[in-house]
């Protein structure tokens, strides 16, 4: 072989390298989302006695109807109904729509009790969802009419 054509199989090489590498690149998988910042949480031991300074967490969806209307779809597909019960009004798990909360009602809280998951029960959605999956279940939840008649007691 002459150095020429030498030269012609090397750059035909390299690219075909360089190429693969930059394949290989864009099909990285995405990084997981991280854990929501400052959330408070009973069962978490803060030194000093204090919740170390970062961002306020709330909800960058609140009020909106189309995070309302994805939140409903969402609470069926991963099949939170079928602990909640029809329109989150309570069966095996407790109602989400009686507007009386046991680790809280505000949207954090819930966003919380979603997102980590609670004791007796309720599992953690946070690596299956995402934040702004849970946001929409949230806004969904705060958006249920309370029932006028609460058939189950206060958990006060």
């Amino acid at each position: 072989m002459t150095t020429t054509s030498l030269l012609k199989v090397a750059g035909v090489i390299g690219c075909a390298v360089l190429g693969s590498c930059a394949r290989q690149q864009a099909a990285a998988p995405a990084p997981s989302p991280a854990t929501p910042p400052a959330i408070h949480y009973e069962a978490h031991i803060y030194p000093g006695g204090r919740q170390p300074d970062g961002p306020a967490l709330s909800n960058p969806v609140r009020g909106d109807a189309n995070a309302a209307k994805n939140g409903a779809l969402l609470f069926t597909a991963m099949n939170c109904d079928g602990c909640h019960g029809g329109d989150a009004g309570g069966w095996v798990g407790p109602s989400l729509a009686d507007g009386r909360w046991r680790y809280g009602g505000a949207d954090e809280e819930i966003f919380s009790s979603i997102y980590f998951g609670r004791p007796k029960g309720m599992p953690a959605f946070g690596t299956v969802l995402g934040a702004p999956a849970i946001w929409n279940i949230v806004v969904y939840l705060k958006s249920l009419p309370a029932p006028p008649d609460v058939p189950t007691e206060t958990w006060e």
